[in-house]
């Protein structure tokens, strides 16, 4: 795999991170930058352990199902790409205030919910030509940056951005899915 498509993997499974940061974001009475590194931090970690996980889970499963691994690939991809479209269409927005205050086991329970996704798309890993360890680091790289800007953005301007980001991450890994699908049918 390029690095295009691992970097358009690395946003689109980022975007429920994003989302779910800027929610932190908006409900800070006040920025707190050692909040905002511990959010930034902690999503970063999981959506790097997820995918090495379903790498790991893929890679023991790759040799019976070599002959279909690109419908799994796509399959994968297209399940977590239109959960996430799903869940930007059909969330109601939540409006009580945390006051500044940093529940950590609310936050690990995040962290896991929003990185599902990145356990699939690691799952779908083991079917293509990956460099896992570079997968992983621009995976969790790519969620601890914007995981902190969404933060940081919440904090100033609202939530207004949350639903986009989960919008255009779902559609992104759709697209994704349809290429490495395509790539294998010598159609792409």
């Amino acid at each position: 795999m390029t690095f295009l498509p691992l970097v358009l993997i690395a946003l689109g499974v980022s975007a429920d991170a994003f989302a779910v940061a800027l929610t932190k974001g908006v409900h800070m009475r006040r920025f707190n930058l050692r909040h905002a590194v511990i959010i930034a931090l902690t999503f970063g970690l999981f959506q790097a352990v997820m995918p090495l996980l379903g790498w790991l889970l893929g890679t023991q499963f790759a040799r019976y199902i070599t002959e279909f691994d690109h419908w799994v690939a796509f399959g994968l991809l297209l399940l977590v790409g239109g959960k996430m479209l799903w869940e930007a269409f059909s969330k109601h927005e939540d409006s009580k205030r945390d006051y500044d205050r940093l529940d950590v086991r609310q936050l690990l329970v995040l962290a896991l919910a929003t990185s599902i996704d990145a356990l699939a798309v690691g799952i779908t890993f083991a079917f293509i030509d990956v460099s896992i360890g570079w997968a992983v680091a621009l995976i969790g790289a790519t969620t601890a940056v914007l995981a902190f800007v969404g933060v940081v953005v919440g904090r100033r301007v609202g939530s207004r951005f949350g639903k986009p980001a989960e919008i255009a991450g779902g559609v992104v890994l759709i697209l994704i899915g349809t290429r490495i699908l395509l790539d294998h049918l010598g159609i792409w």
